[in-house]
């Protein structure tokens, strides 16, 4: 073994404990046990309590300060610090962050502490630091450990074992649905957003009375989710009924707006709730995009005049503008509509996680309260035998007050000789046909039968009884205290035997949380509405614009800009240094399709582009263009473009697909190493006519060029040396028509000669053509 070398040279190393595994297997092991720790102890959600084990050890922890929604605040560090010391180990900064957000009523329907201080708002502003606010416990808080005094829930050792933290909470409402949960493990993830805790409770006690009750009936007592800031959900009943069945799916969620009349005509939009988790300032920051960017031409301005209320005024450019249809425009382009996730993944028994429905997320709650209810009662049972065996001692004691008072006086062990002491009075019967009974009694069976000693709990009761206490009143009430206790042993005995008096117990206990925490408490009144989602057609941004004249100018440094009417290219003026590039004739309702020599096409909206009163912007600005600039041109739609390298590759490209979505256009031309795109026209002919650096012409037909979305192409024409200089379409029987300077043409009316296939070399060009190669002067004019 000495020579193994993977057993350390080091006396100290016991090798006999050296274990040697393949990496693969030792990996995979410890993986799995971190991801099974992260499922369990992390990111799902127990289907009892709808809670993590941090927020569990939250709420368990401020109990124990006792943060009653009645006493005093604690500073949020010193709760942090019991919750992190006592039962998490795990920063201070991620329990803080969770005991904030369970204080926030934006983002958790029904909060659990309540917070004193800055707890960040709905703008997306962070909640102070822990050494600056406080907190306690709301109502439901605290409700959701009622009954943990009387083992309603297992408990478990702490991480270092000094302490008992409990398993789960007894949680009296279903508190997973009530407030929803997110989280994400390792390989499954869990997202339930928030609902109606009274719709909850009704659909509970549905459930106890039909437990087999319809899909059907079940959604119209829980039609949806309930979000804290509200809105109007417009997700399809259909949708919504999947959802639920399979524990998989969306919501469609919308802004809440209203319209605001100003008179003479003049309205205004005023959104008064936005969607759940949508933070205010990046929503006002989108929109105030979309109107600097003129993205959507019918919004003129954004204001947020927001106070303790959510209220963002939406001004439209001008009176005729419908708001239906601005409103249905904003959906689409910003967070005014949002999709809510659900995935009901939670972990049942707070051991397997299951992608859960609607009702089996119920179900598991129901079974909950049943077994926390079963716990408390035999618990309660419990605690109602052994103070019976006390009040039987107690009792006996009355009876026999002058033979105890001598035993205590006299005898060295009184403790001894009261439980060998023949007591022959027998007990007084108690209101009830039969005798109590003793912890683990037989029928018929009394704790202490005339003539027998007293148990060890009775003699010790006896000695710590208080002389002023023997008096005939604190008799009747002893016998008071019994005869009612032995009632309520019956009652607790029945419901422990009778399973439809344990559910008749869960619905009052659902009866009484609904009157605390349903609609007629503050706050539960369902603030999320159902409505059908009123679709607008689409509508085209250039039908919302009005249609002007404009020139675009484009200059040779870059810079762009849309000067008002059709203005003659000579009378522009340019900065130092700068010229015309490329300046066309257009609307405001145009696009522009810019190409790059990277082969890219952008598009740019006319509206956009700045006025003619400076010198524009720099085109960089509005689009990602790392290349140079070698064509632009107004987008026809249905029209079809040439696309051509500067080697003389190229096809024919539909201009619809050739618009670009984003910034970062589209790429269309792929080209090999040292090519560069140089031509973009369009097809108006049946004839393309290409001419090459080396003076050569060649005229084929058009329909020689394949279609293509994306591609390099195929060979336009031949060189040997040089490349593409030129190219431009025709209609054969009318000739060539090129552009001369100082704006005359010239026309070659018979192509005969420089006819041929695609792909061939081509004649010398005809007498009189430019000496630059080019068919048009550079200055396009539209």
């Amino acid at each position: 073994m000495a020579d193994d070398p993977m057993i350390p040279d080091d006396p100290e190393v016991d090798a006999t404990l050296l274990v040697t595994e393949p990496l693969r297997r030792a990996i995979g092991e410890r993986y799995l046990t971190y991801a099974l720790s992260t499922i369990m102890h992390r990111a799902l959600p127990d289907a009892r309590d709808g809670l993590k084990p941090v927020h569990r050890r939250i709420l368990y922890a401020m109990r124990e300060l006792r943060l009653t929604p009645t006493s005093g605040f604690r500073k949020s560090a010193k709760i942090s610090g019991d919750v992190m010391g006592n039962y998490h180990p795990h920063g201070d900064a991620a329990i803080y962050d969770a005991m904030a957000r369970l204080a926030q009523d934006f983002n958790v329907r029904y909060p659990l502490v309540e917070g004193q201080g800055n707890f960040g708002n709905i703008d997306g502003d962070n909640p102070a630091a822990a050494r600056y606010t406080e907190a306690r416990l709301t109502a439901l808080g605290e409700a959701l450990m009622e009954g943990l005094e009387e083992n309603a829930v297992d408990t478990r050792p702490n991480y270092d074992g000094t302490l008992l933290e409990p398993v789960v909470l007894p949680a009296p409402v279903p508190h997973l649905l009530a407030n929803g949960s997110s989280g994400i493990a390792v390989g499954m993830a869990t997202s339930i957003p928030p609902h109606n805790l009274d719709e909850l409770i009704g659909a509970c006690l549905e459930l106890v009375k039909k437990p087999d009750l319809p899909d059907e009936k079940l959604l119209e007592l829980i039609p949806g989710p309930d979000f804290p800031t509200g809105g109007v959900l417009v997700e399809p009943p259909e949708g919504i009924a999947t959802a639920y069945r399979t524990g998989r799916g969306s919501f469609r969620l919308r802004a809440r707006w209203t319209v605001e009349e100003l008179g003479r005509g003049v309205r205004q939009i005023v959104v008064t709730e936005i969607p759940y988790q949508v933070q205010k300032s990046r929503l006002i920051e989108k929109l105030a995009e979309i109107v600097q960017t003129k993205k959507i031409p019918a919004l003129a301005d954004v204001r947020d005049e927001s106070a303790d209320d959510v209220r963002i005024v939406l001004e439209p450019r001008a009176r005729s503008v419908d708001p239906e249809m601005l409103m249905g425009m904003l959906f689409r382009q910003s967070d005014l509509e949002v999709r809510v996730p659900l995935n009901m993944n939670v972990l049942i028994d707070g051991l397997t996680p299951k992608v859960c429905s609607l009702r089996e997320v119920l179900r598991a709650f129901l079974d909950h309260r049943r077994d926390v209810l079963l716990r408390r009662s035999q618990h309660r049972l419990e605690k109602i035998d052994r103070r019976l065996e006390v009040l039987g001692g107690l009792l006996i004691a009355f009876l026999n007050l002058d033979r105890v008072i001598d035993i205590i006086r006299y005898d060295d062990d009184p403790k001894t000789a009261l439980q060998a002491e023949d007591w022959d009075k027998p007990l007084p019967r108690a209101r009830s046909e039969a005798d109590y009974k003793s912890p683990l009694p037989t029928k018929g069976e009394a704790v202490i039968p005339p003539g027998v000693g007293m148990t060890e709990i009775q003699a010790e009761a006896i000695l710590n009884i208080r002389l002023r206490s023997l008096r005939r009143l604190e008799e009747m009430q002893l016998i008071a205290e019994r005869d009612a206790l032995v009632a309520e042993r019956g009652e607790l005995s029945a419901l422990l035997e009778d399973e439809s008096l344990q559910w008749k117990a869960i619905s009052a206990a659902l009866r009484e949380a609904r009157k605390q925490f349903g609609t007629k408490a503050p706050g539960g009144a369902r603030r999320t509405t159902l409505a059908i989602a009123a679709e607008t057609a689409d509508i085209a941004p250039e039908s919302m614009i009005e249609r002007e004249p404009v020139t675009v100018v484009l200059s040779e440094m870059g810079w762009i800009r849309a000067m008002k009417g059709h203005v003659e290219a000579e009378g522009i003026r340019y900065k130092d240094g700068d010229k015309a590039r490329f300046v066309l004739r257009a609307e405001t309702t145009d696009k522009l399709l810019v190409m790059g020599a990277n082969g890219r096409i952008f598009t740019v909206p006319v509206v956009g582009l700045p006025g003619g009163r400076g010198m524009g912007e720099p085109l960089r600005l509005m689009i990602d263009l790392d290349a140079p600039v070698v064509a632009v041109r107004l987008h026809r739609p249905g029209g079809r473009l040439i696309v051509a390298s500067d080697q003389g590759d190229g096809f024919i490209l539909s201009e619809d697909e050739a618009l670009a979505q984003t910034r970062a256009g589209r790429v269309v031309l792929n080209l090999p190493e040292g090519a560069k795109a140089a031509h973009l026209i369009p097809v108006e002919g049946d004839h393309v006519a290409a001419i090459g650096q080396n003076r050569k012409m060649l005229v084929f037909p058009v329909a020689d060029l394949p279609e293509m979305g994306r591609g390099k192409g195929v060979r336009l024409q031949a060189f040997k040396d040089g490349g593409l200089s030129d190219l431009v379409t025709l209609t054969l029987s009318e000739g060539l028509t090129w552009l001369l300077e100082g704006g005359k043409t010239r026309r070659e009316p018979d192509l005969t000669e420089w006819l041929g296939k695609r792909g061939q070399a081509g004649r010398m060009a005809p007498r009189g053509f430019p000496r630059d190669n080019r068919f048009a002067v550079p200055v396009s004019s539209g």
